[in-house]
């Protein structure tokens, strides 16, 4: 598959058709992690997507993996009814989203790698259970997720990180990785690219919940992409702190580093839920903020130029898949 391309839900879509993209979010979502949460009504959907697309987004990038209540019927429906290009996730989160008993944790790295190789290269299975039987959403996803607990990697996060790495080496899709709390960033660069990913394939999410410039620039330095995403979460910092970050490291050489998105997993965070921020925060409220710090040029490489880059898919050796 040539590199300037990227899978949405819909189809193949040249990266020069994304326009704005929200790097990091959640439309439909269920997990023992975050119960009375749950992101599950497709109208409510469509009403907070369409909000969002008014304000200039063109492509969510909708990172819930598997066994999170991923829904890709609804994801196309979505899309479909707006408009708008999304991206869906296979993968994995972190050890705290799969409880006792549920067959992620018990499954060894080719079992995992091969569920994730067929969401990229077939189709999604329509549940979060793995079930043969049952037939294959004819969505694809477009990129893989990993995570890591908070100040460590456990030994089932590193088996599901090394599933991601070998469904990386098999499609050319890229990794986000959920840091916790911003933690581990260089551990897990070390475990990809020790398992044979391209650093330009890793992407480090929430680094902004640890606002240290000098570990971003590091990071960076490596040639991952580190997504910042707690906009408009003011129980983390106010959004002041993250435009002082990412001025900073504009002003160091990053800005082919940086993506940016909103990261918004709970029903509480949705204006159609009757919460807030919303999906529109992003260009409606922040980035009028970014634009006066570091210009419009700048603003527009961070949200078209480096996600178009960040998330297409490239070439994959074909060779690896059942190593690892």
């Amino acid at each position: 598959m040539p590199a300037d391309q990227v899978v949405t839900v819909a189809g193949l879509v040249p990266v020069s058709q994304l326009g704005v993209v929200d790097a990091h979010d959640h439309l439909f979502l269920r997990t023992p992690a975050l119960a009375g949460q749950e992101l599950g009504d497709l109208d409510a959907a469509i009403r907070e997507v369409r909000e969002a697309k008014a304000t200039g987004i063109g492509t969510i990038v909708e990172m819930t993996p598997i066994g999170c209540g991923r829904r890709p019927d609804l994801l196309r429906a979505v899309s479909a009814a707006t408009g708008l290009a999304v991206v869906a996730t296979t993968g994995y989160h972190r050890d705290a989203h799969y409880p006792s008993g549920h067959w992620v944790n018990e499954a060894s790295v080719e079992t995992l790698a091969g569920r994730v190789v067929t969401d990229l290269e077939v189709g999604m299975h329509p549940a979060d259970w793995l079930d043969p039987s049952l037939p294959l959403d004819p969505a694809r996803a477009g990129v893989i997720k990993a995570g890591a607990s908070y100040q460590r990697i456990s030994r089932t996060e590193r088996r599901r990180l090394d599933a991601a790495a070998i469904g990386s080496r098999r499609t050319g899709a890229a990794i986000l990785v959920h840091s916790e709390v911003g933690t581990c960033g260089h551990e897990i660069v070390d475990l990809l690219e020790g398992a044979g990913v391209e650093s330009d394939r890793i992407i480090l999410a929430h680094l902004d919940r640890n606002p240290d410039l000098e570990l971003h620039a590091e990071i960076a330095s490596r040639g991952v992409t580190l997504e910042y995403d707690t906009i408009g979460r003011i129980k983390y910092r106010p959004d002041s702190a993250l435009l002082d970050l990412i001025e900073a490291m504009v002003a160091a050489g990053y800005l082919e580093r940086i993506v940016l998105g909103l990261d918004l997993g709970r029903r509480d965070y949705f204006r159609s839920y009757e919460g807030g921020p919303g999906l529109r925060s992003l260009m409606a409220s922040f980035v009028p903020r970014l634009r006066r710090r570091i210009g419009e040029a700048a603003v527009e490489t961070i949200l078209v130029a480096n996600p178009a880059r960040a998330f297409a898919i490239r070439a994959a050796d074909r060779a690896t898949m059942g190593t690892g």
